[in-house]
């Protein structure tokens, strides 16, 4: 399950949401025996009985578990129902109440939920505006991460070595003085989207020839990125950890095209009210956040195949936010 799927649009809602809550009765109980450690002092959430959704791909499995053992740690029974399939029932998830709460991206919510097409350049100002847009849907999203979970290209370090290439302003500039240096390799939907290839090249005035773009799946894109064959660059999602584990070189967005996609906590607002304290517990833990930490924990999934819970659990003892046992 890539990002680009999960961006998609919502023209399929109806019959993705009775799919959805289908995949909402299972679920199993958090067993870990954690103990308070930075987060959960005084256990403010005993007593308290709370689900935790993600999506399905590796970096929303992991986030949900951090929320998780956040969550037990305080005190909390919690159900883990994380790797829902689709965007829109984990989502579902929340506002319905089925599950109390997961991690979310500004840009998602702005775009695919609130139906917005010009993302909001500033991250906070794009936080406050999903914030207030979505108190009507009973939802809440408390203070996000500087994770930034948002499209890039990235490329391996001869080719960035050989054309001094640093960001897309670059690549513009390459494109027009030596046109054969730049080729693209990206998934399918990437290619087409106004967010994604078609939108960059208008916004930075380049023009890539369409022999010049490979489309391929997307673990694929960062082999051949990493090779430099056939492509010079590759579209990547900027915290994937195989970036670090390939060598890879993520390009800045100068012209900040690409929207916001940080992480925040989104809760369903009923829960919210009923247990208030999950907002202190959360807090400390989203702001440890970021794309590094991202990269990180995702590569010792995807790149080393440790199991996302233990990855998950390794990170909160390590930071010193929980205690194991």
């Amino acid at each position: 399950m890539t990002l680009a799927r999960v961006r998609a649009g919502l023209a399929a809602t109806a019959l993705a949401l009775p799919l959805a809550a289908c995949g909402l009765v299972s679920g199993s109980p958090m067993t870990d025996s954690v103990q308070p450690g930075s987060v959960g002092k005084g256990k403010p959430l005993e007593g308290a009985k709370l689900t935790v959704t993600s999506k399905e791909f590796t970096e929303q499995i992991v986030l949900g578990q951090i929320m998780g053992l956040a969550f037990k740690a305080a005190g909390a029974e919690v159900v883990d129902r994380t790797s829902i399939q689709g965007s829109i029932g984990a989502r579902e998830a929340v506002r319905s109440g089925t599950a109390d709460g997961m991690y979310e991206y500004t840009g998602t919510g702005w775009i695919t939920y609130l139906g917005h097409t010009k993302p909001i350049i500033d991250p906070e100002k794009q936080w406050k505006a999903v914030r207030d847009a979505d108190r009507r849907n009973g939802i809440v999203w408390l203070r996000p991460s500087t994770l930034n979970n948002t499209y890039a290209l990235a490329l391996n370090d001869r080719l960035q070595k050989r054309y001094g290439v640093r960001t897309l302003s670059d690549v513009a500039k390459l494109a027009k003085s030596q046109p054969s240096a730049v080729s693209v390799c990206v998934e399918n939907e990437f290619a087409s989207r106004d967010d994604g290839l078609t939108g960059m090249e208008k916004k930075y005035g380049m023009s890539i020839p369409s022999s010049r773009v490979h489309k391929m799946s997307g673990g694929v894109v960062y082999t051949q990125a990493a090779q430099g064959s056939p492509c010079t660059f590759g579209e990547v999602f900027t915290t994937d950890g195989r970036i670090k584990a390939m060598k890879l070189n993520v390009l800045k967005d100068d012209k900040h095209f690409f929207p916001n996609y940080n992480a925040a906590p989104e809760i369903n607002a009923d829960t919210l009210r009923k247990h208030p304290q999950i907002a202190e517990v959360l807090a400390p833990v989203t702001k440890a956040l970021n794309n590094d930490v991202a990269r990180e924990l995702n590569a010792k999934v995807d790149v080393d195949g440790e199991d996302p819970h233990e990855v998950a659990k390794d990170w909160m003892v390590k930071k010193g936010f929980l205690k194991d046992g």
